[in-house]
């Protein structure tokens, strides 16, 4: 709703990223939230570094110049980029593969315990994947609202670097970048569970 309005201030409090098979179905919201993102289908990235997630979205305009005036007189629109920053904290069988981009990892030998082994190929290949982000903001009295992003197809296009010292955690940091879905088919879609949306038309 137009003007002045504190309730509709959104503070990313606390929040959870997804990743699954390229093209997979969007969470729903449920009376307990507890089967939202099924297990079967999304896997939890788990913990992030305080920074959070970084939403960019840059559309490229193309002008169209012409003798009788200084100004463009059109714009044509040539690419559009969405994407996500963030950063991961844990190391595990999910996160480094979707870092490196795609490959597993395996057991190195039957012979040794806990040890494991993740190659990482002598050329890129495409590693496309649907990724979820949820944040939930809890307002004053305890009314809460939740924010889910989905991008149901889409790849790791940029990875930060490790840095491995002894004062500070290690991170994972990548950016997801959205990819065409098919004709008509969304680039990514925002669910929010939230009331301040109903208000104009109540």
């Amino acid at each position: 709703m137009a003007g002045n309005n504190s309730a509709e201030i959104r503070v990313a409090g606390t929040g959870k990223l997804f990743v699954a098979k390229a093209g997979s179905p969007l969470p729903t919201f449920t009376a307990d939230g507890a089967g939202d993102w099924p297990s079967a289908t999304w896997t939890n990235l788990g913990y992030t570094t305080g920074d959070g997630v970084t939403f960019s979205k840059k559309d490229k305009l193309e002008p169209i110049d012409t003798w009788q005036s200084v100004s463009p007189v059109h714009f044509i629109y040539s690419s559009r980029d969405l994407s996500l920053k963030f950063s991961l904290l844990q190391f595990n069988e999910d996160t480094l593969p979707f870092f490196m981009g795609g490959g597993q990892v395996e057991p190195e030998s039957a012979t040794s315990t806990d040890t494991y082994k993740y190659e990482i190929a002598e050329r890129p290949y495409a590693d496309a994947r649907a990724l979820g982000l949820e944040f939930t903001d809890v307002k004053v009295g305890g009314v809460a609202v939740t924010y889910r992003f989905v991008i149901p197809r889409g790849q790791v296009t940029a990875s930060d670097d490790i840095k491995l010292a002894r004062k500070a955690a290690s991170t994972l940091g990548v950016t997801f970048t959205a990819m065409s879905n098919g004709d008509g088919a969304p680039l990514a879609t925002f669910l929010m569970k939230d009331g301040q949306y109903g208000t104009a038309s109540a």
